[in-house]
């Protein structure tokens, strides 16, 4: 019989307790949260309260659930968890609803975990898969990433309307599949390595599964999904695509693990400047390209990618990534930034330098500008 200094770490697979998705999906909101509790604390910001605050409270109140409307004031920073759950801890909420974008998700999961709510997650956009993961992105004030939060459990609802979501720009469904793009990606990197998964444990069988199951659906429909969003409409090919950004890469990315893509992500973060005016995904989309460069992924692969990449006006270029003359210096502190540890970049069969890493970010640069000329 092993003892526990040689015992095995165990494969784990997460994913929240309830998904619900369709168009229209908010208007039953009540349904599916009375299960829930019967008192919540909405956290929001004023766009979306502005939005569709209103439609979310009359569902609650056609289903007995006493709610309160909190202002979410845009960084997913502890200072903000921390302020969000005094008031929450003074009226006892059984239900934390998270009701808008990645950082106000995340945000509603810390406060979740620090008064012993229910965590119920709302997104308005296709943007990020942060609704179903037990994880939080911390940001420090000025929006530099600080560090990943983790929590004892996913959350108990993720509820998403793809009819609000179809009126968000198409910038954020694009968003939100570049961030998908990275999860197969990532995870087979770290399927390779015999690495941990975001929940510290191997990835299953399962969890791998989804991660690459995400990526077909999203070279199959992403571009006709981008034209749906544009025209405003729900289609077929919208809600996979939905479900893929979210659902797909939600379980891909915690059971599956993160690897080098997310990791530059993180040093972007470093920097100060108009590189702040992309999104996560944006972001993210670069960094799945390095990881592909670093991976010795073949050229059609890498021109796959691209070529998507492109066609949905992500930023793959310095230029587009707001890094026009970027100076070598600045790079280097992404690439350190990325690499510092317990960055997921140590996710990869292989060892890394800054100076790897460097080189990966010119030679994404020079690949997208020939593929784009």
């Amino acid at each position: 019989m092993s003892d526990s200094t040689t015992a095995r770490t165990p494969m784990v697979f997460a994913s929240p307790a309830r998904y619900v998705q369709g168009a229209d999906a908010i208007d039953s909101a009540g349904e599916s949260i009375q299960r829930l509790g019967r008192s919540a604390m909405i956290i929001a910001d004023d766009f979306v309260w502005n939005m569709a605050g209103a439609r979310l409270t009359d569902s609650l109140a056609r289903n007995g659930i006493e709610h309160e409307y909190v202002r979410f004031n845009g960084e997913a920073s502890g200072a903000e968890i921390q302020r969000i759950a005094a008031l929450a801890n003074e009226a006892g909420y059984d239900v934390v609803i998270g009701f808008g974008g990645g950082k106000t998700m995340d945000t509603a999961k810390g406060v979740a975990e620090q008064i012993a709510a229910a965590c119920a997650i709302l997104p308005t956009t296709a943007s990020t898969d942060a609704p179903t993961s037990a994880l939080s992105v911390i940001y420090t004030d000025d929006g530099a990433f600080e560090s990943y939060r983790f929590y004892d459990r996913n959350p108990e609802l993720v509820l998403v309307d793809t009819a609000l979501i179809a009126q968000a720009p198409p910038r954020f469904l694009a968003s939100g599949i570049a961030d998908a793009l990275a999860t197969w990606v990532e995870a087979r990197a770290v399927a390779r390595a015999g690495a941990n998964n975001m929940t510290g444990g191997k990835p299953t069988i399962l969890g791998t599964a989804i991660a690459e199951k995400c990526e077909a659906v999203l070279f199959e429909h992403a571009l006709a999904a981008y034209r749906a969003n544009q025209a405003q409409v729900v289609t077929p090919a919208l809600e996979a695509v939905v479900e893929a950004n979210t659902l797909l890469s939600g379980l891909g990315f915690e059971s599956g693990g993160l690897a080098i893509a997310h990791a530059v992500h993180n040093g972007f973060t470093a920097l100060h400047g108009p590189i702040h005016e992309l999104t996560h995904g944006e972001k993210v989309a670069y960094g799945t390209m390095v990881q592909l460069v670093l991976d010795r992924a073949p050229s059609a692969e890498i021109d796959r990618y691209l070529r998507l990449y492109l066609a949905l006006d992500l930023p793959v270029t310095l230029k587009a990534a707001q890094l026009d003359g970027v100076s070598d210096a600045d790079l280097h502190r992404v690439a350190e930034t990325a690499l510092a540890a317990p960055e997921s970049s140590h996710n990869v069969a292989y060892a890394l330098t800054p100076t790897d890493v460097v080189w990966a970010i010119k030679a994404v640069d020079g690949l997208a500008r020939a593929l784009d000329a």
